[in-house]
């Protein structure tokens, strides 16, 4: 029987989420017509009757309304299992949604928005997530319209009830934004490009003590935009005049660079779909045996013109949002530093290639032990250090892209660039990431230019 949710092909086996969902429909179907019964479901029931509400809602655009209705009339605990069982639905099956389904699913979440419903928070991160940095499909791009539409449509509702969802959504939409840009000559991404700007713009210039717990990754998303007049004029201020954001307590880009930005806005650019074979990658595929890993990776998620950008989220993903166990990192288990030497090798274009370094070293130039995490600036040290002897020349390509980090990235806050990797170089020896410095001050595969810049830089 073919599925009215899914497309699904003869060989894939049937999904469990979609078969419950339709078999909860198909029991209580003629329940779900009015008039309703005026019983109270017990709890069973109850989980039944919002999966048979929830099909119906994907499935039948024109009874959707009455759908909705029904549930306003039985809901006894906020909308929380509804949304539950509506996020699980979407982080498994999005892909495979069809076209109609996937209108139902945008018109569902905005009805849900309008009453509050506990968790919508959960639905439009899970959405958010199925944006693919460098898909300009249209299937991709429409997603990406109709979030930033109820992003802006919704905007008082969200701001009072779930304001760090549009911290997400900005974080989401500035990425974004930095492939819509570049492909300028592209007219039809010229209305999207528009709506994305307007959102990121008002969040910065009306909402900017949210935008600040971003932390220092927004920063480094908005000098991707600098060349757009919008986000240009917005740079400005925040470098010379950041009273103009009209914030309490802010006085300095540096109090930026001070907040490590949290894990989850790195999973914000990672499919779950993405998250799950990178996790496999990391905690189940042996040092030596994943080149086909790999190379099917490689495949299904970063082939097509402009799907190498997406190569920088993945190594912010694996510095600040996979830590392994320490039983992994004792075993021949893939480390973290070979997937990102492989993925900053895939990278054809210079500028990729320079955002993915900078994606790697990021926390380095600000990092503190009291705020950050070792484990961030563990698999950029393991890197140079692993790439040792036979691979010399990557290792001085990264050190001498940290230095003139250090030295250029920003020249009125070098003493902080300097402090803090300094103080990254010093804590993973500290803590026996490695055992000793020497292996680069006193490597003589380096230039001694790059030996002297790192010494001078470690005894400042």
């Amino acid at each position: 029987m073919a599925s009215k949710l899914i497309r699904i092909a003869s060989y894939q086996a049937e999904s469990q989420q979609e078969l419950s969902l339709r078999q909860a429909f198909d029991l209580l179907e003629s329940k779900l017509r009015p008039p309703f019964p005026l019983t109270i479901p017990n709890p069973q029931e109850y989980t039944q009757l919002n999966q048979a509400i929830i099909y119906g809602v994907l499935i039948e655009p024109h009874f959707a309304k009455i759908h909705i209705k029904h549930l306003h009339a039985i809901v006894v605990d906020g909308y929380k299992l509804f949304l539950t069982l509506l996020v699980g639905i979407v982080n498994e099956l999005y892909g495979k949604f069809v076209d109609s389904v996937k209108d139902q699913l945008i018109w569902v979440t905005r009805e849900m928005i309008d009453v509050s419903a506990v968790g919508i928070d959960g639905l439009l991160v899970c959405l958010l997530r199925q944006i693919i940095g460098g898909d300009f499909s249209d299937g991709n791009l429409w997603l990406c319209f109709e979030l930033v539409s109820v992003c802006l449509s919704k905007w008082d509702c969200l701001l009072e009830e779930e304001p760090l969802v549009l911290t997400s959504a900005l974080y989401t939409f500035l990425r974004l934004l930095s492939d819509h840009c570049r492909l300028s000559s592209n007219l039809e991404l010229g209305v999207l490009r528009q709506l994305e700007i307007e959102f990121c713009v008002r969040m910065l210039r009306e909402q900017f003590h949210l935008c600040l717990k971003i932390g220092r990754d927004l920063v480094r998303l908005l000098q991707d935009l600098v060349h757009v007049p919008e986000f240009r004029t917005i740079w400005k201020d925040l470098v010379l005049n950041p009273s103009e954001f009209r914030t309490a307590g802010f006085s300095d880009i540096s109090q930026l660079y001070c907040t490590r930005t949290s894990s989850r806005y790195f999973l914000l650019r990672i499919t779950p779909e993405m998250e799950t074979h990178l996790r496999f990658l990391l905690t189940h595929v042996m040092l030596g045996s994943q080149k086909r890993y790999q190379t099917w990776f490689a495949k299904k998620f970063l082939l097509g013109p402009e799907r190498e950008s997406l190569v920088v989220d993945i190594v912010r993903f694996l510095c600040c949002a996979h830590h392994p166990s320490n039983e992994i990192i004792q075993s021949n288990i893939i480390p973290r530093w070979a997937v990102i030497g492989w993925l900053l090798k895939c990278c054809r274009k210079n500028y990729i290639e320079a955002n993915g370094k900078l994606a790697l070293f990021y926390d380095w130039l600000f990092f503190n032990e009291k705020v950050d995490n070792i484990m961030n600036i563990e698999p950029a040290m393991l890197l140079m250090v692993c790439s040792l002897p036979n691979y010399i020349d990557f290792t001085h390509s990264l050190l001498e892209f940290l230095l003139l980090l250090v030295d250029n990235y920003d020249l009125d806050h070098k003493d902080i660039l300097i402090r803090g990797v300094s103080s990254a170089f010093h804590t993973v020896v500290q803590k026996g990431v490695v055992h000793s410095l020497d292996v680069l001050t006193h490597c003589d595969g380096l230039s001694p230019s790059i030996r002297q810049r790192l010494q001078k830089l470690l005894f400042q």
